[in-house]
């Protein structure tokens, strides 16, 4: 596989890792202001909109692109699963707590990718995944072992990691599925099907939302996550399967405590202990063990 891809792969990760991470912080402070399936389908939508502006300007919108459209509606469907049961997760699940779900996705990642795709994941994959496990929660806990051992699964994180299974599945099968077409009209294709479900499901409570009283920061919340944590890292994420095997591309999702709570640090000030830099450099080692294991 060529190397400058494989590269680009782990950029593009990176990039994700840091704007998804975004979307806990900001998606606790507008999650219970409307319905998840309504402000997702709001955020799949605009994310549509200019995904859909740069595929047409683009590659164009060629009719072979679209063959066997029921793979964007599969993709779609479990990325309307995700993104629906991750806001009504974080109803009631802290940024930080929820962003400890989803760094249980790497490994569902490599159980999928090895009976989709017969990805193995090695001896030193295994390690990696695993000091990247233990320093997200090192993180997560904030060095502080007695919360750690105290950690009970409350209602938004079960409902969340049932979002993160679907999360942990869609990353191998856009790999399967992808029969060639340039990657921003797959990503269009799949947001439409997203859409559909979710604007199916949301209706409704579109219907019954009081537009005016929603206030600004509503706003600016959707634009971020619809832009910076949906167009873009849709694609930053199909680029990275395209190149990387499914559990080096769901290992970046270890950063991601790291980055909310730098997230909530800019948003509210709050300084992380000196401690939970350990954990900090642990995922950071475990990255450059993924670097290194290029076999």
């Amino acid at each position: 596989m060529n190397t400058t891809h494989k590269s680009r792969g782990h950029m593009a990760m990176l990039l994700f890792s840091l704007l998804i991470a975004g979307s806990f912080s900001f998606g606790t402070r507008i999650a219970n202001l409307m319905e998840p399936a309504a402000m997702m389908a709001l955020r799949f939508a605009i994310a549509g909109a200019v995904v859909g502006t740069i595929a047409a300007l683009g590659p164009g919108m060629k009719r072979r692109y679209f063959d066997a459209p029921w793979r964007y509606l599969v993709l779609g469907g479990l990325f309307a699963i995700y993104f629906g049961l991750m806001f009504e997760g974080l109803k009631a699940a802290s940024p930080v707590s929820a962003s400890a779900v989803f760094t249980l996705t790497p490994i569902m990642s490599a159980f999928f990718g090895y009976f989709l795709l017969r990805q193995i994941t090695t001896f030193w994959m295994a390690l990696a995944l695993a000091i990247g496990a233990a320093g997200a929660l090192w993180v997560i806990f904030r060095g502080d072992i007695a919360a750690l051992l105290a950690f009970d699964i409350g209602r938004g994180e079960a409902i969340f990691f049932v979002g993160c299974i679907a999360h942990a599945l869609y990353t191998p099968l856009v790999r399967k599925l992808h029969m060639g077409e340039p990657i921003v009209v797959f990503t269009f294709g799949m947001i439409v099907a997203g859409f559909i479900f979710l604007g199916f499901l949301g209706a409704p409570d579109l219907v019954q939302t009081d537009w005016v009283a929603l206030p600004w920061y509503f706003w600016g919340g959707l634009f971020y996550l619809a832009i910076c944590a949906s167009s873009i890292t849709f694609f930053l994420v199909q680029y990275a399967t395209m190149h990387l095997p499914s559990a080096k591309v769901m290992a970046y999702t270890y950063l991601t405590p790291s980055w909310v709570i730098a997230w909530e640090f800019i948003l509210t000030g709050t300084v992380p202990p000196a401690l939970m830099l350990l954990g900090v450099a642990a995922t950071i080692a475990a990255l450059v063990m993924l670097l290194r294991d290029e076999g």
